[in-house]
């Protein structure tokens, strides 16, 4: 079972996401949701979070400062969860920054469902040693 955490401050685009990736993976896939980075960066840990979708623009703490934060961690398990950015800044320069901060990669938004189901499709075996 996949641990997906998506953070956005948005609510309405949390449960949205939320809602299309447990239809599409309903056996495979648990859902949690944060609604800033600071929350984020601690439900990644405490939860154990095999993958992230991190909203860039958030309140409290925004999603660069959440994957650094994220990406800090002592532990190279927690440390390494894949953390995709979300944002509707699609420039090469907002990439970059995404890139520097720790993310993995860049999904524009709004997401696209065959990108989001890409997404998880790559990341549906999670070995046990790996938890």
């Amino acid at each position: 079972m996949i641990r997906l955490l998506i953070a956005d401050d948005e609510k309405m685009e949390r449960e949205a996401l939320a809602d299309i990736v447990m239809r599409r993976f309903e056996h495979e896939v648990t859902v949690e949701m944060a609604e800033n980075g600071r929350k984020a960066a601690d439900t990644a840990v405490l939860w154990g979070a095999d993958l992230i979708l991190m909203d860039i623009q958030m309140p409290r703490m925004d999603g660069y400062e959440a994957t650094r934060r994220i990406r800090a961690l002592p532990d190279p398990r927690k440390a390494g969860i894949p953390i995709f950015a979300m944002t509707a800044n699609a420039f090469l320069e907002d990439m970059q920054k995404s890139k520097e901060a720790g993310m993995d990669e860049h999904l524009s938004k709004p997401v696209d469902i065959s990108a989001l189901e890409q997404v998880v499709k790559r990341f549906r075996v999670i070995p046990p040693e790996n938890k």
